[in-house]
């Protein structure tokens, strides 16, 4: 009997070349589907994975969901304890869950939040360099608490898309963005819930939250941007080391936003 798993995943994204599969690359979603297959034997054919979207390379994740069809009986503790016994030590199933046929990890999603990590030493700490973006400058938290509320609501986003981006619009709605410090490991953490991200998004918001907070923009200087339209006008793009996919949501995940993304906009 076939069912439908949906599985929470967590990895450090610092060896992978991304979530997507790549011809000679390591791979989020390429490693999964060879851990995925080898438990069901290598069936003909063989098992797809299906992420609820893709992770740069150098990109982590807390609560990235992936779904896939499993041509054996088993419930979701041995998917769980089986998948995570041939894992390599860079990623872990944290959540399984047998859902129905018509569920997608992709088609579904209603929203996603990032998490973003800025750390402030004036040197690089070798222990955080593969799980922070490193910014040296001083930076005042409150410009940043002030201009952080500009991004939230729905806006054309098209001055913080990288190029490449496949998306039919650059509209997106931002539900949440916070801000605050994080004076223990002397890191500033940004914080974004919305409906859709688009290509780099995430991380050139950071870039210009960041300049902001060390005085190299207005703390106004976002209403210019989604004004002009430009992605040359808010320049920095944040290391993807300091990026993390922080959760997925789901219908009756959060009934304040219940919205799924239209597949037009994705």
């Amino acid at each position: 009997m076939v069912a439908r798993f949906k599985i929470g995943l967590a990895y450090d994204g610092t060896k992978f070349a991304g979530f997507q599969k790549q011809p000679n690359q390591r791979t989020v979603e390429g490693v999964l589907t060879q851990v995925v297959n080898k438990m069901a034997k290598n069936p003909d054919p063989a098992i797809a994975v299906y992420g609820s979207g893709r992770t740069d390379a150098g990109v982590h994740a807390l609560g990235q969901v992936v779904h896939f069809d499993f041509p054996f009986q088993i419930n979701e503790v041995g998917m769980l304890k089986g998948i995570n016994s041939m894992l390599p030590l860079d990623m872990e199933v944290t959540d399984v869950k047998i859902v129905p046929d018509d569920f997608h990890a992709r088609y579904d999603v209603s929203g996603k939040r990032y998490q973003y990590r800025f750390d402030l030493s004036e040197f690089i700490n070798p222990f955080k360099r593969f799980y922070t973006g490193h910014w040296r400058f001083p930076v005042d938290i409150d410009k940043i608490k002030q201009a952080i509320p500009d991004l939230v609501g729905e806006h054309d986003f098209s001055s913080f898309v990288a190029s490449g981006s496949t998306a039919k619009t650059n509209v997106r709605t931002i539900y949440e963005a916070t801000c605050y410090l994080n004076e223990e490991q002397n890191e500033v953490v940004l914080e974004f819930y919305g409906n859709g991200f688009l290509y780099n998004m995430v991380r050139i918001m950071s870039g210009v939250l960041i300049e902001i907070g060390s005085g190299r923009r207005p703390v106004d200087d976002i209403k210019r941007l989604f004004k002009v339209k430009n992605r040359n006008q808010a320049r920095l793009t944040a290391p993807a080391s300091g990026l993390y996919l922080k959760r997925v949501y789901y219908e009756g995940d959060d009934p304040k936003h219940p919205t799924k993304l239209p597949v037009k906009q994705r």
